[in-house]
């Protein structure tokens, strides 16, 4: 009876045992199953995320162009030829001639070059030539100016050239507008509808590639030949002041404060404050920059210069945290080490610690500037926002950068052209941002070394 119930007990300990079993693996499956379910939901947001960019933005790397010969008719065109430095002429006054050559050609009208192009192709547009102008952004007006500045021989000849069309034109054809909208809800007028079809079903209007994205400056006169030169040269000066100053001072800084900083309550705030600056949100750092440099210390507003040096302040607390971390992952028996043998500290940090610790290093580097390149708040306050129509020579010049970009593009009232275009832009940063962090991987495994 005894050994009955003990084999009984047995038997129940068993099932319990077997039951707890099934309740572990039951969670241990629901843990893993939610944990790919977790990941798949990421993946699947960030695919719609980039999916969304690239179907709005790819587009917009092609530009309704007009493909069609342009005659630089004297009768228009009438301008002397271009002046000419005489003998024993000073500098300043061949400048005034020269300058005054220009007023005058300024003051052409060289629609009318555009209008008998398109009249040849469309016999009709002579009597609307308003409309028939419509077809073609101003931009190009002042850019068939520049041809005749560069190259007065051209007068009289007829040039094959590329003409982009008008912002609401390259949102007609690509189907961006609603067709069916009567027509005084549309931007274009019925016959310069009809004539974009008609040339675009005949080849003059093409859709290409557009480089004015990229060599152009914004544009408020002419929307279509808006474009990031300006943004992304301002951007460049900014990551270059970043480099220069956040890398080096945050690396040292991490340096002093792991390695020789003394253990007190002095070392203890400046940490506590370092890691407090990291979630500080980046439109206070906007605010001290637009406060300091701006008004204290009288730098440009908008410029370059101003905008690098609030991101670098913004950086600094992420490069130092990140560097402190580099460094701490160096076994302390590599420095015990290098101290055995006869190595000074210096030697010891120098030749073995920050060699080891490098790839960390360069990681937190890439991964700050990273950082830098994407913030948008702190260049608002900074006035990085300020249409400017010219591409920075200087990090002294006025300028903005390619976030700032983006918000200017997406706000504006033409959204069926530049919603496109800010997706473009967004793509442009991207790309620069994965580039970065493709460095990072590349210096981390390129450095990294294994104990």
């Amino acid at each position: 009876m005894s050994q009955t119930l003990t084999l009984g007990g047995y038997a129940a300990i068993a099932q319990r045992v077997e039951n707890s079993l099934r309740r572990r693996q039951r969670r241990e499956s629901l843990f893993h199953g939610m944990g790919v379910a977790a990941v798949a939901i990421s993946l699947l947001l960030v695919l719609i995320f980039f999916g969304s960019i690239l179907k709005t933005g790819l587009p917009a790397f092609w530009q309704s162009t007009f493909v069609i010969d342009v005659h630089f008719d004297p009768e228009v065109v009438q301008v002397g030829p271009k002046p000419e430095m005489a003998t024993g002429e000073t500098p300043a006054a061949y400048q005034a001639r020269l300058q005054q050559w220009q007023i005058e050609l300024g003051f052409l009208d060289f629609s009318q070059l555009v209008t008998q192009a398109i009249i040849k192709l469309v016999p009709e547009a002579q009597e609307h030539p308003d409309d028939a102008l419509q077809l073609v952004t101003n931009g190009e007006l002042f850019a068939l100016r520049d041809l005749v500045v560069e190259d007065p021989g051209i007068i009289g000849k007829t040039v094959r050239l590329n003409l982009l069309t008008d912002a609401n034109v390259d949102v007609w054809l690509k189907g961006n507008i609603d067709r069916s909208l009567p027509d005084e809800q549309q931007q274009l007028s019925a016959r310069t509808r009809q004539w974009a079809d008609q040339l675009q079903a005949q080849g003059v209007i093409q859709n290409k590639f557009s480089t004015a994205l990229f060599m152009n400056t914004d544009s408020r006169s002419s929307l279509a030949s808006a474009g990031l030169a300006g943004a992304m040269v301002g951007t460049l000066f900014m990551m270059i002041i970043v480099i220069l100053l956040a890398m080096p001072v945050g690396v040292a800084a991490a340096v002093y404060l792991e390695e020789f900083a003394p253990r007190n309550w002095l070392t203890d705030f400046i940490e506590v404050n370092i890691n407090n600056l990291a979630a500080v949100p980046s439109i206070i750092f906007g605010l001290f920059g637009a406060v300091v440099f701006i008004l204290w210390f009288k730098l440009p507003i908008s410029s370059p210069i101003v905008g690098g040096l609030v991101l670098t302040l913004m950086t600094l607390p992420t490069v130092i945290i990140a560097t402190r971390a580099a460094l701490k992952a160096v076994p302390p028996s590599i420095r015990e080490a290098a101290l055995g043998v006869g190595a000074s500290k210096m030697q010891t940090l120098t030749d073995h610690v920050i060699p080891l610790a490098m790839p960390g290093i360069l990681t937190a580097m890439i991964l700050g500037v990273a950082q830098a390149l994407g913030e948008t708040g702190p260049l608002l306050l900074i006035g990085m926002s300020a249409f400017v129509a010219s591409v920075p020579a200087t990090p002294f010049d006025q300028s903005t950068a390619l976030p700032v970009q983006i918000f200017l593009w997406e706000s504006n009232e033409l959204r069926n052209f530049f919603e496109g275009r800010g997706s473009a832009a967004i793509i442009v940063l991207l790309a620069m941002m994965l580039v970065l962090n493709a460095v990072a991987i590349w210096l981390r495994k390129r450095y990294e070394t294994r104990w």
